[in-house]
């Protein structure tokens, strides 16, 4: 379903008419052209944290410890996804979803806003393989450029910029042209064949787990409810 924004008002009266009993869910849900699942959210937002939920500016920031808490929660079977939202207070269950699916795949829950990472501000030369190896590691980690930047010691504006850079326009994007009035030693078809399907390989392997985890996390509330 597509998704729209609304103003705080509206959002507000809409849970106060379900709260009420003057609508139903499936009434408002039809109104406002949004799914029962996100009146649902609305609800338990609202619940939890007032109206303050809806009238605050800017990224919502959660501590290492709620979030590794939340997510032994669900898998403990201590709720469901919107039910764990409630009670420690988080705005959405997609980011419930996206804590889940890191602490199953190993990777470490930080803190939110850069991830926990100290971020490099200096960068360093790099060649044209390790920038293709900098934007298939990126990608294939849901766009993780404070991690990225750790883990391949450049700047966090280093592993933005190849990305991006690879995004808007392939594989030849990453190619360093500083300082040649003509390029000396063009890659060969085959040369940037290879380089690209390492890349495309990787979107594809986060695309197919992404779809694979969303499915399993599905059944499961679907067996909840």
């Amino acid at each position: 379903m597509r998704r729209t924004k609304f103003d705080n008002e509206t959002i507000i009266n809409a849970i106060k008419d379900y709260l009420s009993g003057n609508s139903s869910k499936k009434a408002i849900a039809k109104r406002l052209g949004v799914s029962w699942w996100s009146i649902d959210q609305w609800v338990g937002n609202y619940q939890s944290m007032g109206e303050s939920a809806f009238l605050g500016n800017g990224n919502q920031h959660y501590s290492k410890e709620l979030k590794e808490q939340a997510v032994r929660d669900y898998l403990s079977g201590r709720g469901s996804l919107l039910e764990i939202c409630k009670r420690h207070k988080i705005k959405s269950t997609r980011q419930l979803r996206n804590w889940i699916k890191k602490y199953n795949g190993h990777e470490e829950l930080k803190a939110s806003g850069t991830g926990g990472t100290t971020i490099m501000t200096k960068g360093r030369k790099t060649s044209f393989d390790e920038r293709v190896e900098i934007v298939q590691y990126c990608i294939a980690h849901d766009h993780n450029y404070a991690g990225t930047a750790a883990r391949y010691k450049v700047s966090y504006q280093q592993a933005r910029s190849y990305t991006v850079k690879y995004e808007a326009g392939g594989i030849e994007a990453l190619r360093d042209r500083r300082g040649r009035t003509k390029p000396l030693d063009e890659m060969s078809e085959l040369e940037k064949l290879r380089a690209e399907n390492r890349i495309l390989r990787a979107e594809k392997e986060r695309a197919e787990m992404e779809a694979s985890f969303l499915k399993k996390l599905d059944e499961i509330e679907r067996r909840r409810g």
